[in-house]
């Protein structure tokens, strides 16, 4: 599903994952969901999209950081 949904073009965006037929990034979706969007707030704002679309960027997320090795966490402020 991934492959179909997500594509890089050098021409688009700098060649950052996007979701297919649009100059959406997987980085903006996990950005609003990681800010507390949620999926049917997305699919309002971007009404092209379909879920399908939004978990093809989670997948492709995940698929991104797997078997990264583990990095330390930024101390918090105090």
């Amino acid at each position: 599903m991934t492959a179909q949904r997500i594509v890089r073009n050098p021409d688009i965006l700098c060649g950052k994952p996007t979701i297919a037929g649009t100059r959406i990034s997987v980085e903006c979706v996990l950005e609003r969901l990681a800010a507390g969007n949620s999926v049917d707030a997305l699919l309002d704002e971007w009404p092209h999209l379909t879920r399908d679309d939004l978990r093809a960027a989670l997948d492709y997320a995940a698929n991104a950081v797997r078997g990264e090795r583990e990095l330390p966490l930024a101390p918090k402020a105090a």
